[in-house]
């Protein structure tokens, strides 16, 4: 599985990117707007720290506009993938951007028709938010299994991209079921090398290490 960094926050992203966990990142308004900074100028430095796709999403509603400045993202750097909500709009705008060589992520995905329409129309990356789906009392990964059966067949190339990840398990059912991708917070991410017997077994390590008196170096 593929792990994406859902930050805009490029502290952070630097610092995953250093050890080698990040494949890739997304942003959206919301994120973008905790940050403070100019859009366009958190983009273009996210675009240095990582080699993988970047996701910038378009702010326009309408097809003509999301066109326009998934145009105008995707020439700030080579690796910027443009997100496109998930509306018969955003699906032509897909096609259009897709067919001109753009990587395309169409967000805001609940439901396996809306993923299908995606994938027909284009789409580099679908996104599934998880989460939200179980705030409402339905169940997000069975979304995730839906799409992957749906997509291996027919073939369909479009990544599914589980978003909305909250918490470990989420990452783990997300890569039972098959996601090709998981965009996660950085503190969940971090989260995921911590397990209270890990900590128990090293404290005991190094208690009996310090008993030898002895030094590596």
């Amino acid at each position: 599985m593929k792990f994406f960094a859902d930050t805009a926050d490029t502290d952070e992203i630097r610092d995953l990117a250093d050890i080698g966990l990040l494949d890739g990142v997304t942003t959206n308004p919301s994120l973008v707007h905790k940050s403070g900074r100019d859009f366009k100028q958190v983009i273009a430095e996210i675009c240095e720290l990582v080699e993988g796709p970047v996701s910038a999403e378009v702010a326009a509603t309408e097809f003509d506009s999301m066109v326009a400045e998934g145009r105008e993202l995707a020439g700030i750097a080579d690796n910027v993938t443009i997100k496109v909500p998930l509306t018969w709009d955003g699906l032509k705008a897909c096609r259009v951007l897709s067919q001109g060589g753009t990587m395309v992520n169409v967000t805001l995905c609940f439901n396996a028709n809306q993923a299908l329409l995606a994938a027909k129309a284009g789409a580099t990356f679908i996104s599934p938010f998880i989460g939200r789906l179980d705030d409402i009392g339905l169940d997000g990964m069975e979304l995730i299994e839906e799409i992957r059966e749906i997509y291996d067949n027919y073939a369909f190339a479009t990544e599914i991209l589980a978003a909305s990840i909250r918490s470990a398990n989420h990452v783990k059912y997300a890569a039972m079921a098959g996601a090709d991708v998981a965009t996660v917070p950085p503190a969940v991410l971090k989260g995921l090398v911590k397990h209270p017997l890990t900590d128990k077994g090293l404290d005991a390590f190094l208690a009996d290490w310090g008993k030898t008196g002895q030094k590596i170096i």
